[in-house]
């Protein structure tokens, strides 16, 4: 009795810390992937630290970033301007 009560208690005592330690593992992995995105003259040494892969995928997903929001102002642009364009054409049609 005395045994079984030491080998569950050693099985509960192993599956904790098995879970805390895979825990540990994924919260450094993402810490890992959430280095810093935004640099300036404050964190330049940080910038300077990375490694080449690090600043070319930084740069890649800054590019990336940049270029989704150019579309999309892009598509309000033209949006806008077919809008302007339909209230003119429809006030010339209307003024004949």
């Amino acid at each position: 009795m005395l045994l079984k009560l030491v080998i569950i208690f050693l099985f509960i005592f192993i599956f904790f810390n098995l879970s805390n330690f895979l825990k540990l593992n994924r919260k450094q992995k993402v810490l890992k992937t959430k280095k810093i995105t935004t640099f300036n003259k404050k964190n330049l040494y940080n910038w300077m630290n990375l490694t080449k892969k690090e600043r070319y995928d930084l740069l890649k997903e800054d590019s990336l970033n940049y270029m989704d929001k150019r579309k999309i102002l892009l598509d309000e642009i033209r949006n806008e301007y077919k809008k302007i364009s339909r209230e003119n054409s429809d006030g010339s049609i209307k003024k004949k």
